[in-house]
């Protein structure tokens, strides 16, 4: 009303409202369209064009050659251990084929102690990817980063946990269906070279193998890893039940930690049954000790540095409580404690349970003077730390209302008597820490992924405002100058949420930059997808609206901040090929956090992008 009607008549005719509304989306928007629509098609064009060349042979070379490059480093380590699998079985298996005892058993107890082996290995390998303190410091510390995939760590504790699965079948499988049964069933002439080993008088039954040393700890074990393996599975672990299923209660986070612990047990009886083995006699024989020795000593060492590295209940500076579930809260910064930003830290809250440690990805800049996380309530023990919160920040006056959304700044004094008190363990190293080796940011996070990407975009803005030259060094909290250069030239951030509400969690950061970020090193944009796409006729009024505050304000009717908000999801191919084009012959990091669902579009897009032009894009993607 106020941009059709100037001279305040109080009305304003059809066909000036629908002029308006046809004007969107706005002349910069359209004009930037076509300044870098045109220009990008044209140019990219030829370099994406298909191969004229059909052969089917050189398509599958080229997609093989394609995967090689992008999947080398996990092809060799994945390649080393099955290369190590094998040989320790085929090894085992000779070994077993040229003694007595394969007369009576055959092939069953040769396979048996291959497989045998394989779990010695297995089980000893399966600690060093969940030995977070190492990993940190090798990847920080170290260049082994550069061959070894660091960011797959989980995902090969789950490719070794398979592997043990396959050799628990086979090894138990083998002695209990085939190697019991043939040693009862021998003749007494077959039996005589088996008396060392199982005494003068044959095995009256079957059940005298099974209660057994070997046989009762062989079997506990199978009984222990198969809970374990089962409850880690994600529709088990995340708690997919239906409230229906009886067995939901016995699902959820609390399960999956609780029967992974389970592995304590499992490694002593592992030593009992390495010792108490009936085919070998000798002390150096028994090899069990040996391999798992340092991988245990080693994980040990690690759970004793995270309880004495555990902080002390930390100070609360701030809480916020937002829109959409998430809670905010800034701690003080423990003595000494440095983290660089896209880490993680893991969270313990005595009033919700003083045993449950949960990771949340850190907010706050290396350079900013406290500690931020946010939560997004998703969960049972999110959601009693929300409770718990927004309890301690209601008002003690009588009358006042709960809190629902505010964000309260207290003392720290305060601070301590009326919130619960937190204890943090880390950082811990996390795919979104590399980013200062790449020229050009590519940030992209959906919903609450966006955390762990808001603390790269408030390091870069720092380094911004200490006037350091790009690419120059980087100074550490001391003043001296470290070897590593700031890489970062320029930064671009997608954030996709489907409440707008979202918006307020990250607003003062949206704000600071639009602020002071004077070069235009960081650029921001914000997509609410529960809105149609700029130029559908059903968001035509929101658009309209968003032009005319925005034009006479400023400020975004959305997100409340100088950052213009888009709607519906960005075109993925669009964003890519605008950044190829203006970044020719530079390195981009890609950085995702958030649900799987991008997941594959993204990567794909990192691959094509790579192949076809003369811009490398690296794709990075977080880990829930």
């Amino acid at each position: 009303m106020e941009e059709l009607d100037p001279k305040n008549l109080g009305y304003i005719e059809l066909e000036s409202l629908e002029s308006l509304l046809l004007q969107t989306p706005s002349e910069a928007v359209a004009r930037s369209t076509i300044t870098h629509s045109s220009k990008l098609s044209k140019a990219l064009s030829m370099r994406l064009a298909p191969s004229k060349d059909t052969s089917p042979l050189r398509h599958y070379w080229l997609q093989f050659t394609f995967f090689v490059q992008e999947n080398w480093k996990r092809i060799w380590v994945a390649g080393l251990w099955l290369s190590i699998c094998i040989a320790l079985f085929i090894w085992k298996f000779i070994q077993y084929r040229n003694r007595a005892v394969f007369n009576i058993m055959g092939y069953c107890v040769a396979t048996a102690k291959g497989a045998a082996e394989t779990l010695k290995f297995n089980m000893a390998l399966v600690l060093f990817p969940v030995c977070r303190n190492t990993i940190t410091w090798i990847r920080s510390k170290t260049k082994i980063g550069a061959v070894v995939p660091f960011n797959d760590n989980i995902n090969f504790h789950k490719v070794i946990a398979a592997g043990v699965a396959v050799g628990v079948v086979l090894h138990a499988g083998a002695h209990l269906t085939c190697d019991f049964p043939l040693l009862l069933h021998a003749s007494d002439a077959k039996y005589e070279p088996m008396k060392p080993f199982f005494g003068e008088t044959r095995p009256p039954n079957y059940w005298w193998f099974v209660k057994g040393t070997a046989g009762w700890t062989g079997i506990v074990m199978v009984v222990l890893m198969s809970i374990s393996f089962v409850l880690a599975q994600p529709w088990f672990r995340r708690n997919k039940l239906k409230d229906t299923n009886p067995l939901k209660k016995m699902t959820g986070f609390n399960a999956f930690w609780f029967t992974h612990h389970l592995f304590a047990i499992v490694y002593a009886l592992l030593i009992v049954h390495g010792t108490s083995l009936y085919l070998t006699k000798e002390w150096y024989k028994k090899t069990t000790w040996m391999y798992i020795a340092y991988p245990v000593f080693l994980y040990s060492c690690e759970r004793i540095v995270r309880l004495f590295r555990r902080h002390d209940s930390v100070k609360i500076q701030k809480v916020a409580v937002y829109p959409g579930n998430v809670l905010a809260l800034y701690m003080s910064k423990p003595p000494g404690f440095k983290y660089r930003s896209g880490q993680y830290i893991f969270i313990n809250c005595g009033a919700v349970s003083p045993y449950e440690w949960h990771p949340f990805s850190v907010t706050s800049a290396p350079g900013d003077n406290y500690l931020s996380v946010h939560i997004r309530t998703r969960g049972d023990w999110t959601s009693r730390l929300r409770t718990v919160f927004s309890e301690a920040c209601r008002p003690p006056t009588e009358g006042e209302s709960g809190l629902l959304r505010a964000d309260l700044s207290v003392g720290i004094t305060d601070s301590n008597a009326r919130f619960p008190k937190l204890m943090i363990d880390g950082p811990y190293g996390a795919p979104a820490q590399d980013y200062r080796e790449y020229d050009v940011l590519l940030l992209i996070g959906l919903g609450i992924g966006a955390t762990p990407l808001i603390s790269i975009v408030k390091d870069v803005l720092n380094h911004i405002q200490r006037g350091e030259s790009v690419g120059g060094t980087e100074p550490d909290g001391s003043g001296k100058a470290k070897k590593k250069p700031f890489m970062t030239k320029r930064a671009y951030s997608y954030w996709v949420t489907r409440e707008e509400g979202s918006f307020e969690w990250f607003r003062g950061v949206m704000n600071e930059v639009a602020e002071k970020d004077k070069d235009g090193v960081i650029e921001l944009h914000n997509h609410c997808s529960s809105v149609y796409q700029e130029g559908d006729a059903r968001s035509a009024l929101i658009v309209m609206l968003q032009e005319l505050n925005h034009a006479k304000k400023g400020v975004d009717i959305l997100s409340g901040t100088s950052v213009k908000t888009h709607f519906a999801r960005p075109n993925w191919r669009s964003v890519f090929k605008r950044i190829a084009v203006n970044h020719e012959n530079q390195r981009v990091g890609v950085f995702y956090c958030g649900e799987p669902v991008l997941v594959a579009q993204l990567r794909q897009l990192s691959a094509d992008f790579t192949h076809n032009t003369n811009t490398k894009f690296d794709f990075h993607k977080e880990n829930f």
